[in-house]
């Protein structure tokens, strides 16, 4: 019984955490904007159900904290439910209440009644202050920690792999990979493994030379220790680089905030490019993870963070840095999913904003209708796919087959 508490103390207890600062920074992106634009809010809640506490502020918003801390959400007037959907019956109904209330003027405060460029602001924030925070946090560690840079060279090449094939010869370093300068060993790393079955071509700094090679990765599944069993593209290098050729970098506060965008926006390339090759055919998807893969993944990186070093202090600091950037990692892949365009999510809200715009009226009621079923089944499929991986990556299945046995 301590054992199971234990598990879920360090699993599941740091993941909620993360997850539930992280979507109340969301909300409080939309939130902001649309206070700056007088929108009329009822409520801001930080979790779901029932209610623990609330105070209601000047402008007459409800602030709440609720029992499950699973996100949260903000609830404009007029909204029929937290999603802000609109249903045009509700809306015509709406205004009509609101102007026999509180007169014509007051309908310019009510969200669904804002000029397109204001909804679509608000909306919007979401996504953007997750990026935002994201962008803040690496920021902040690059600063304070700075980051070691680990050349890419080729320490060893295993016999009848692609990368023997392909000419790789221990000492190589590896300077371009498809064209693009080789940061450091996790970008060829990163590349590679998104690259299952297609040419990926380096080149290399042997004896002063540069030499061209292209090398085929193949899909192979490993264990991860934090994501678990995944199958990615492995060329067979193994990449040691010296202690002489590692290098700790310090950045100055303007320079940490580059590289806090760089880091976004190398976390988003390979995030696109990675749904890219699904829809093309290229991956299988088995990489896409739900909530209990980040579950999992959050527990495992606490797990080793927690057991690097005895020391209590020490200890302290390494769990409060891994977290930290677990919840950078984390915010960016809210922001993306935001931004879907799918109806029901910001991006969706999104392009029903964007026809709304250019064809200066809304898009038929019929067709909203429609496309909130469509977007929750598609979502509600994406969820369950996503779980798919998860249970697999756990072994959960393997697991449940030893016991029937």
């Amino acid at each position: 019984m301590l054992n199971v508490l234990g598990q879920v103390l360090i699993y599941i207890v740091p993941f909620l955490l993360v997850l539930t600062v992280i979507v109340t920074i969301h909300e409080l992106g939309h939130f902001g904007v649309a206070r700056a634009f007088g929108t009329k809010i009822d409520q801001f809640s930080i979790g779901f159900g029932k209610t623990i506490v609330s105070r209601r502020d000047r402008h007459g918003t409800e602030w709440r904290l609720a029992w499950l801390p699973l996100g949260g959400y903000v609830k404009f007037a007029g909204d029929l439910d937290a999603s802000s959907v609109p249903d045009q019956a509700g809306l015509a109904e709406l205004r009509s209440r609101v102007e026999a209330e509180h007169g014509p003027d007051a309908v310019k405060d009510y969200f669904h009644f804002k000029p397109v460029w204001q909804r679509a602001l608000i909306v919007a924030a979401g996504p953007v202050a997750n990026f935002i925070l994201a962008i803040l946090i690496f920021t902040v560690l690059f600063s304070a920690i700075g980051s070691q840079v680990i050349p890419p060279r080729v320490g060893s090449v295993e016999a009848g792999s692609a990368a023997a094939a392909a000419g790789f010869r221990p000492g190589d370093l590896i300077t371009e990979v498809n064209g693009r300068p080789a940061k450091d060993s996790q970008h060829v790393i990163r590349v590679v493994s998104l690259s299952s079955n297609t040419p990926v071509r380096f080149v290399v700094e042997r004896g002063g030379l540069p030499v061209e090679l292209v090398a085929v990765p193949q899909r192979t599944q490993i264990d991860d220790p934090i994501a678990g069993n995944v199958r990615i593209g492995r060329v067979g290098l193994g990449l040691a680089s010296s202690p002489a050729d590692v290098r700790q970098v310090r950045y100055n506060p303007i320079e940490a905030v580059g590289q806090g965008v760089m880091q976004v926006g190398d976390v988003l390339g390979t995030t696109t490019t990675y749904l890219g090759r699904i829809l093309t055919g290229r991956e299988s998807g088995d990489q896409l993870s739900g909530p209990l893969g980040i579950a999992k993944a959050s527990g495992a990186l606490t797990d080793a963070a927690v057991n690097a070093n005895p020391d209590p202090g020490y200890m302290a600091l390494n769990l409060l840095l891994t977290l930290t950037s677990f919840a950078a990692i984390l915010s960016i892949g809210i922001g993306f999913l935001n931004l879907l365009p799918i109806p029901v999510l910001d991006g969706g809200h999104l392009v029903f904003f964007a026809y709304e715009a250019v064809a200066k009226k809304p898009v038929a009621a019929a067709v909203q209708e429609a496309g909130y079923r469509v977007g929750l089944a598609l979502l509600a499929g994406l969820m369950l796919f996503a779980t798919w991986n998860d249970l697999q990556k756990l072994n959960v299945f393997k697991f449940l087959g030893g016991l029937a046995s």
